[in-house]
């Protein structure tokens, strides 16, 4: 921290997240550790913050002498439960050194050894009692909030009805499992929907999967998701609406059910089958919204909002994207579930093929159905999806479908992607083709050549384009002579032209002429010799090429 940052703390006083303590008031060692742990234990349960020791409640600077910064780090871990880890700084002002201790929120619940707690409110720290303490769930916490215990829950919070339903789409999804043959409460045990611990109590993934409908509006009332309907008369108000605080298969059944009501549908022949190509395919929908029920901040108090306008429809979820994932790399990320046992729960239910796949199959389905890529934006506290219903090319549609059919096997996403990406970008360098896939340049290369040996693209120079073949399947053969052919004539009439001034050139004197790599350059001269225009003289490496002398 700089002594400007320094400063406008200072002159901005305590706040939720900034606390002042005197160094020369505090007493010795020992009372400066009790005061330093109540307040990084206040901030820990509350948004994080930093303790500056050296400064006076109004913010003058009095500063710290005779410290030891690790020491200060250990007796803050010492004396609180679990351990608290902490970061400590110092800061030469002019008026004395101050002592920055930081601490970040991470959604454990802390104490001091002597078992007091704290939680900061405002400017000040006060004491967080036991009916506060997140009452609802065990106090042995994990880093996965769904798969606490809730306390407050018994058996009789759980719908028999649900466990029925989840005992039945598991036998359908999954004919050879032997878990629906299982008693309730067994079945649910083994999905660690049900622990014991001093009694049987649910989960927070066992109320989001089989809780009573009363029993969510009780114990985990956030556990909520709104739908909005919007008609193309109105964007602004939403014309239907739908509060749902519901087990989350119940969730995805009921909206699925109120798009899938209002899909249209568009028919794209391939030989003789008919492709019926939905605005929103349900199982982007379907994955989508599953994505956000099991990455969603259960602890943040907002909704998740799925919202229903007529071209497209955005879900919103609240928390963050986890660690560094970013828009720009969630499909090649590694998943990193916030909710892992709701994630794992989906994945043995059969709802998804494996944890992490969701955005895999939401790429993979937009991009097959020829409609624009996916939206994400990301803040923060919260993630959005938009997803498009216009399907932008039907013939890039009943390519793809035509050459798999073809193929007898479905491109891999990469692939997809690369040949989405060529369609749209008339050339492009290997770079370029990894950076549009979320990958690196050997995924990259493998991709191309596995579509060059498939005839879909081609290699100029150092520059990869759809094949004829492509450009043809695309009702686009335009497009083939625009890239391939139009750059050839330029160049070959730009070399004549030398040549008659000059008498001879070479690859070199070709590629400064005419912009092009090596292999472009000797591509344009093989071609040119092919047609009867020029004739190589020497060798390959001190080659020239001269007019075609006329017989």
């Amino acid at each position: 921290m700089t002594i400007q940052e320094l400063q406008r703390i200072l002159d901005g006083g305590e706040s939720q997240t900034v606390e002042f303590k005197s160094w020369i008031h505090a007493g010795d060692a020992r009372k400066r550790t009790q005061l330093a742990v109540k307040e990084l234990v206040a901030f820990a349960n509350a948004r994080g913050g930093t303790l500056f020791f050296g400064v006076e409640d109004d913010g003058t600077v009095t500063g710290c002498t005779d410290y030891d910064t690790q020491k200060l780090m250990e007796g803050v871990y010492d004396s609180t439960r679990p351990p608290l880890f902490t970061e400590c700084d110092v800061v030469h002002h002019s008026a004395g050194d101050v002592l920055t201790i930081h601490v970040e929120h991470d959604g454990t619940t802390y104490a001091a050894a002597d078992g007091c707690c704290y939680k900061r409110l405002g400017k000040n720290s006060k004491p967080f009692y036991p009916a506060e303490l997140s009452h609802r769930y065990s106090v042995r916490q994990t880093a996965d909030f769904s798969s606490r215990i809730i306390v407050e829950s018994s058996l009789d919070d759980i719908d028999k009805l649900r466990v029925y339903e989840l005992k039945e789409k598991l036998r359908a999804r999954n004919p050879e499992s032997s878990m629906p043959d299982m008693d309730d409460q067994p079945f649910l045990e083994d999905l660690e929907l049900l622990r014991e611990d001093d009694g049987f109590h649910l989960t927070v993934a066992g109320l989001l999967f089989i809780g009573k409908e009363s029993s969510i509006w009780r114990l985990l009332p956030q556990a909520e998701v709104i739908y909005l309907h919007y008609s193309a008369s109105n964007l602004d108000e939403y014309d239907a609406r739908m509060d749902m605080k519901l087990p989350i298969l119940a969730v995805l059944d009921r909206i699925s059910e109120r798009i899938q009501s209002a899909n249209k549908i568009t028919n794209v022949q391939v030989g003789l089958f008919r492709l019926e190509i939905e605005d929103f395919p349900m199982r982007v929908i379907q994955e989508a919204l599953l994505n956000a029920l099991a990455h969603r901040d259960y602890q943040s108090l907002a909704s998740v909002y799925v919202k229903h306008y007529p071209d497209h429809i955005v879900i919103e979820n609240p928390g963050g994207l986890m660690d560094d994932i970013t828009p720009q790399n969630i499909i090649t990320h590694v998943s990193v579930p916030r909710n892992k046992l709701i994630a794992e729960t989906l994945q043995r239910l059969k709802y998804v093929q494996r944890t992490g796949q969701g955005v895999d199959i939401i790429y993979r389905d937009i991009l097959s159905s020829g409609k624009p890529y996916p939206e994400y934006v990301a803040s923060a506290d919260a993630v959005s999806l938009s997803i498009f219903s216009t399907m932008e090319n039907p013939e890039f549609v009943w390519f793809i479908a035509h050459e798999q059919e073809a193929m007898h096997q479905n491109f891999s996403l990469p692939e997809l992607m690369t040949l989405r990406y060529l369609k749209d970008h008339p050339k492009a360098r290997i770079s370029d083709v990894a950076s549009s896939i979320q990958t690196t340049k050997e995924i990259a290369h493998t991709s191309c050549n596995h579509l060059r040996q498939a005839g879909l693209i081609e290699l100029s120079g150092r520059e990869y384009q759809l094949s004829a073949r492509a450009y043809e399947a695309l009702k686009d053969s335009i497009g083939y002579v625009r890239n391939s052919v139009i750059p050839y004539i330029k160049a070959k009439e730009m070399i004549l032209e030398y040549l008659t001034s000059n008498g001879s050139i070479t690859n070199a004197q070709t590629r400064e002429l005419c912009g092009f790599t090596r292999d472009q350059a000797q591509a344009t001269l093989a071609k040119m010799r092919k047609a009867g225009l020029v004739e190589m003289v020497g060798n390959r490496r001190f080659a020239q090429y001269v007019l075609v002398k006329d017989s």
